[in-house]
Order: C-alpha cells, then sequence, then structure tokens
C-alpha cells in the first residue's frame, strides 16, 4: 500500500487527538498537556519553562543537518519528489526539504546554535521578540512549542521548537501546498514533522 503524503493527500492527516484544536484561521489552541505557569523550584528553570527529563545530544547533527529527517519520513511529509538542500543561516546548521521547482510545501529543520537555555529562550521572548508562544503537547516527554515572530498561520506557516534538553532545541518550520492553507493546521504539520524529527535523531526505525 503506497504511504499517502501529509501534504499532498487529501485524506493524509487525521486531527490530532491531543495536541491543538485548529481554529477558523488555522491557529492551533494549547490543551491541557502544555507546560504550567507555575514555579518550579526543582527544575532550576525559569516559571512555566517545560524540563526535559531525558536529554538528547544532538551535536552531531550540526555537521549533518539533514540527516534529521530519513528519506522515508520525508516521503510520508512530502511524497517521493522532496528534495533536501542544505540551508545554513544565522540560527545555525539547517537543511529543507522541497519539491523542485516549487516553494511550496516544504520543511525545515534547524539544528539550533543558541546553545545557552533551550526551550527557556522562546518563553523569554514571548510577547517581544515573538508575536506567537504558544505550547503543543509534548512528545514522548518532549516539549513542543509554536512560535514566531510574526504570525503567518493564516499563510500556512508555523514554527515549532522541539526541546531535546534544557539547553538545547530544534527548530522545525513547515510551509502548506497552495491547496492546504486554510484547511489544515499548519502548526499541526509542524508537529507532525517534530515527531519524525525527533525518532530519526534517537535512532528509531
Amino acid at each position: 500500500m503506497r504511504r499517502a503524503t501529509l501534504f499532498l493527500s487529501a485524506a493524509a492527516l487525521a486531527a490530532l487527538s491531543a495536541c491543538s484544536t485548529p481554529t477558523v484561521d488555522g491557529s492551533p489552541t494549547p490543551t491541557n498537556g502544555g507546560p504550567s505557569s507555575a514555579p518550579s523550584s526543582s527544575t532550576g528553570l525559569p516559571p512555566g519553562v517545560p524540563k526535559v527529563e531525558h536529554p538528547i545530544d544532538v551535536a552531531r547533527f550540526k555537521q549533518d543537518p539533514c540527516a534529521t529527517l530519513t528519506n522515508p519520513r520525508v516521503e510520508e511529509l512530502l511524497g517521493s519528489r522532496a528534495e533536501a538542500k542544505r540551508t545554513d543561516g544565522e540560527g545555525g546548521p539547517s537543511c529543507r526539504w522541497s519539491i523542485p521547482s516549487t516553494s511550496r510545501p516544504r520543511v525545515h529543520v534547524i539544528v539550533s546554535d543558541f546553545g545557552d537555555s533551550g526551550t527557556a529562550r522562546f518563553y523569554e521572548g514571548k510577547g517581544t521578540t515573538y508575536k506567537v508562544l504558544e505550547p503543543l503537547e509534548p512528545i514522548d516527554g518532549y516539549p513542543v512549542t509554536a512560535y514566531g515572530v510574526i504570525d503567518r498561520r493564516g499563510q500556512g506557516d508555523c514554527s515549532v521548537a522541539l526541546g531535546t534538553s534544557d539547553t538545547q532545541t530544534l527548530s522545525i518550520s513547515s510551509s502548506l501546498s497552495e491547496a492546504n492553507i486554510g484547511k489544515k493546521d499548519p502548526c499541526a504539520i509542524a508537529r507532525e514533522a517534530a515527531i519524525r524529527v525527533l525518532a530519526t535523531i534517537r535512532g528509531g526505525n
């Protein structure tokens, strides 16, 4: 049976049961799975910032950020024609997957160079640097946070920070195909990509 792709097939993504509930404009609504706003003296982290109990060392992926997704997982997200391109920027080494000769759909993973405060860096910028800052349902205990300097969810774009330790994150962005803008939640798709990234960096098959 051929694998349906999340972006290109109309029936490829079922609604997430415990992540975020899309509203009319495609914005995610956080659930109770997000971090608490109460201070926690035991974690040593600022109030509201989720702790990563089982850190993953992602240093090796700075050498090859395109190794954060396997070909089968890219195919699940974008289809068999997707190609990878290393696109390093100020944020750190990164890889972008897209369909040749098109700008959409695409997935972009950045192995952050800001390895000092992890997810806390995003929470510290809430309301200032980041207009969008919303916790999504964690993935197997690893925090996922939707963020954006500007809100582009209505345009089919969303970025999430996947906390791999208390001092490191991976930034995972998704852009919906033109046909799916307004029909699918781009942050739900970004979280789906984060699920596959996490499985890859943990060595899952």
